[in-house]
């Protein structure tokens, strides 16, 4: 089978032959997608540089490597300037024509072709508002914060218009919803806030048998109840600092493909031994039974050789039936 065939199987726990770093995907994006301008601008830029997204976000470079931060929110005054604010549209052809003209690079027999949507919600949100700013406003002006999530989520329907268009296979979607040590807010406030307007996004995809593939990094084990309820396929990145792998996929054993665990702390620092037992390891405790991808719990810019490490600890210890059962 190629590549993509064993990536099916393993996302449906369905005896694939080898495990792998990661779904063989070939990503298309709208422009604006990775924080770039109309008029240009993005996280290639030199160190130093400024530049405002479509949303009217102004970021600054600051480290090599490492993409920018955002220094400038237009809603920072949610209540206010929401009624004045100048949302970008999922039609303008200035940022949709990337999907079509770059989805046709997509070799389909052994790539799925996916779909991104960075920072579907809560981290655009923050992006727009400030995120101590989006916090507050959450307690005093919640109708104001509801509107804006639901108008984000509105432009993220209008872009996947666009994704099924093309024929997208997977939706690549993510919000950081974690700290090392717990959640960035109860669950009651994300049932309240966020839930409603993921289902619409979600329910779309799954109506059209899109794979959903989520990522949030942190300390996420309370919300696996809940990310399975939302049909997600793959979640991404299950960082071992801040979670019980063992819990983790105790929790989604058969029910959601994981992609992740290795540390990426550890992949920069090295040694490549090191490197090699820690992917014998994740192999041992998560992809025993299908359903795991190998690979990075972040992305960091690495060392090439320890990367190269990481794969080649895949290829040797991920061929089923494991040789590192015990």
């Amino acid at each position: 089978m190629n590549l993509k065939e064993n990536a099916l199987r393993i996302i449906r726990f369905a005896d694939p032959e080898y495990i792998m770093v990661g779904p063989p995907a070939y990503e298309v994006g709208y422009l604006g997608c990775n924080h770039e301008g109309y008029l240009g601008g993005g996280h290639h830029l030199p160190v130093g540089s400024t530049w405002s997204d479509i949303w009217g976000t102004v970021w600054q470079r600051e480290l090599e490597g490492v993409m920018g931060f955002p220094r400038h929110h237009p809603l920072a005054d949610l209540p206010n300037a929401l009624k004045t604010y100048p949302w970008p549209s999922p039609q303008d052809e200035r940022l949709v024509a990337r999907i079509y003209q770059s989805a046709a690079g997509c070799d389909r027999a052994n790539q799925f072709l996916l779909g991104s949507h960075r920072e579907t919600l809560w981290e655009k949100a923050y992006m727009l508002v400030g995120m101590e700013n989006l916090m507050l406003w959450i307690k005093t002006e919640p109708h104001a914060v509801q509107e804006l999530l639901h108008r984000i989520m509105n432009f993220d329907l209008g872009i996947a218009g666009h994704y099924l268009n093309v024929g997208i296979e997977i939706a690549g979607c993510g919000d950081d919803l974690g700290t090392q040590r717990g959640l960035l807010f109860s669950p009651r406030l994300l049932q309240e806030f966020f839930l409603p307007e993921y289902r619409r996004l979600f329910a779309l995809y799954q109506e059209h048998q899109v794979l959903i593939q989520f990522h949030s990094c942190g300390h996420i084990t309370p919300l696996l109840p809940t990310f399975i309820e939302l049909g997600i396929a793959i979640l991404n990145p299950i960082q071992a600092s801040a979670n019980d792998l063992d819990e983790v996929r105790r929790l989604t054993q058969g029910r959601m493909a994981l992609s992740g665990g290795v540390s990426s702390g550890l992949i920069v620092s090295g040694p490549r031994e090191a490197i090699r037992q820690e992917v014998a390891r994740r192999i041992r405790q998560l992809g025993r039974q299908g359903g795991y991808f190998c690979g990075p719990d972040q992305g960091m810019p690495w060392p090439a050789e320890h990367y190269a490490a990481l794969e080649e600890a895949v290829r040797e210890y991920g061929r089923y039936p494991l040789s590192i059962q015990s």
